[in-house]
Order: C-alpha cells, then structure tokens, then sequence
C-alpha cells in the first residue's frame, strides 16, 4: 500500500555514528549534546532565533499557551489537524472557531475579527499545508486588540515569506517534527520564540517548571526532546536538499496532470510553495469518495485530510457552524507525495483522478 506520507530514512551509517556518540557520553536526555546541536543548527538552517526543540508538534503548541500564561478565548482554525485545537483545551483555554477562505484553506482575517470579544486573548492560525497565512492583516488585527499570534507551522518547514522564514513570525510559532513530515527527528517539534523573556520562560517550563538542580520555580511539562530523536534530526538536515528535490518531482507532475480535472488550494504569492503534502478538492463528496475507494483497490491510500472539521468534534464549545471549513473537508483528498513515491503511482493517481472526472 502506498500511502500519503512515507517515513525518509537518512543515511545508517551516519546515524549509526551518531548513535555511537550517545553510547559513549551516556547522555541519553535532559537537554543533552546533540539537542543543542541540533537546536543551533536549526537556527542557522531556518533564520530564527529563540528554538527550542521539544517532544512533539503537539506538545510545543501546550509549551506556547503555558508560557503565555493568560486566560480566555483563542481564535483559531476550524481546518487542521485536530492537535491546533486540543493544545488550546488542553492548557485551559477555550477554543473560538473563525470560518476559513474556501480558496486558500486558511483562516479568514475578516472572520477573525468579527470573532474577537473582550473574552479574547490570542490568535491561532494554521498555514494549512505549507500555505502562508495572511500575515500582515493578522498582525495589524492583532495590534489593535493586544492580541498575541501564535502559529501552527507544522506544514511549513520548507517555507519562507517575503525572504523570512515563516516561523519567524507572530509572537511564537511551533513545527511538527512528525515522522511524516519533510524534516523529522521521528517524533518531535519545535517552538520558536520571538520574545526573549518569554523564551527563558519556555525553556523552564518545559523541563517540569525547574530552573535550577535544586529548584522549581513554576508549574511545567516534561516537553523535552531526547538524543535519539536528535541524532535522526542532524542526519535529516544533511539530506534536506534531496527529500525536496524528490518530493518537487511529483508536485510538478500532478500540478500539470491534473490541473483539469480539480481544484487546488490557492497559494499565497509572497511565499514559496510547501512540498509537505499535495491536496485536490472534488466537485462534490461523493466524486470524492469515488476516487478515493478506487484508489484503495489499487493499493494507494489517499486521505480526506483534515477531517472533520474541527468544530464538531465533541469537546469544543458549540457556536455557529464553520460553513466553508465543513464544505472543504467534505470534497478533500490528500494524495501520495513523498520521497519514494514511484512514477507509476503517481500515473495510476492521475489516470484514477481523471477517469471519474470524464466519465
């Protein structure tokens, strides 16, 4: 079966050296060599500052809402994964969801601050798929109210806008390093923050609250990355140019293949394109789901991603309907794009996508 996404493996013998260092210093956690390696390159790589590596996407969104350490509503994304969400209830605040532009997929400024009351306290977007926010008209949103930006980046690692990288801005932003993901340390993540203070503060929190061997000086999580995890991450960068450069190969084929048949998401022309994953939308569910079960008879997995929308799910508050976000994930189908992904499956995409569409 061919899914989605694929797990790249980078060179073993590098790793194998890598691991070999673990082995010999005995330093397995707890912020050790090879994290803060990786921490600094990363730096270098992205053109941030303020990184700190941590145990997942998920749990660098929770690092971001303790650090803030407020209280209220945060205005997010009724379309991503569900983790944008359950990071905001998890830490005690309460989810508000702004309607999406049907278009680029991303979180409208024009609902967010029809949204905003005197209950708000931060903004959440999500560059859904790598496709950059309306960074500028959210930022101005947010100055007006003293509002802080924090930015689900999970699916923009490859990304920059207007010569920054993306995680550059809003007051913090966290990436997945998810296995699936372009760049990976197996599991993990990353926050980055632009504020100094609030950056000395996350990096307490995130080892239990304590600033010193003898001291705790506020509540915490155990948000830390260990060397393993690391070790993959120094590997994956080495080979960052090839995994774009095999993953740009199926982009340009289904761009030009299937620019016919349906339609693709709207991208934001400040900003380089993501090769994370490749989204088409049908006309309807049900062409949707046609494609989708003739593609699974022949053993490629294409996934209605993100579904549900995540204003129905069960634990968020219930206030109007998310109309576009619901009709998206109705009519959405994430197909094969990743380094392996072999010309034949991507023919078979094709030739399965266009059939429905002509016949």
């Amino acid at each position: 079966m061919t899914y989605v996404t694929k797990v790249y493996y980078p060179d073993r013998e590098k790793f194998k050296s890598y691991i070999d260092k673990i082995y010999d210093s005995g330093w397995l956690t707890n912020n050790g060599p090879l994290v803060q390696e990786l921490e600094k390159r990363l730096e270098e790589y992205l053109g941030v500052k303020n990184l700190l590596c941590v145990a997942s996407g998920t749990v660098g969104l929770e690092l971001a809402y303790r650090t803030l350490a407020t209280s209220g509503e945060v205005i997010t994304t009724p379309f991503s994964y569900v983790s944008t969400t359950s990071a905001i209830s998890a830490t005690g605040y309460t989810p508000v969801f702004a309607d999406i532009n049907i278009e680029t997929f991303n979180i409208d400024p024009e609902n967010i601050e029809k949204t905003i009351n005197d209950k708000t306290c931060a903004i959440a977007p999500c560059h859904v798929f790598g496709n950059a926010c309306e960074i500028e008209q959210i930022d101005e949103i947010a100055k007006k109210h003293d509002l802080k930006v924090i930015y689900d980046t999970s699916h923009a690692f490859d990304v920059k806008y207007k010569e920054r990288h993306i995680a550059s801005y809003g007051d913090i932003s966290v990436i997945s390093f998810h296995a699936t993901k372009i760049f990976h340390t197996i599991e993990g993540g990353a926050i980055i923050i632009n504020d100094d203070e609030l950056y000395e503060r996350a990096k307490i929190i995130r080892n239990h609250g304590s600033d010193g061997p003898d001291s705790v000086a506020m509540l915490g999580i155990n948000g830390k990355m260990n060397e393993v995890e690391a070790a993959m991450g120094l590997c994956m960068l080495d080979e960052e140019e090839k995994i774009q450069a095999d993953r740009k190969k199926s982009q340009d084929f289904y761009a030009e293949e299937l620019k016919d048949y349906v339609t693709f998401q709207k991208r934001n022309e400040n900003a380089t394109k993501s090769l994370t994953y490749f989204p088409i939308v049908f006309r309807s569910y049900e062409e949707m789901d046609a494609v989708r079960t003739a593609l699974r008879e022949k053993e490629i997995a294409a996934r209605q991603y993100f579904y549900p929308s995540l204003d129905t799910i069960p634990y968020v508050e219930k206030r109007e309907p998310m109309i576009n976000s619901r009709d998206l994930a109705s009519r959405i189908l994430v197909i094969p794009m990743h380094s392996g992904v072999e010309p034949l499956v991507s023919q078979t995409v094709k030739e399965t996508v266009t059939k429905f569409r002509n016949d």
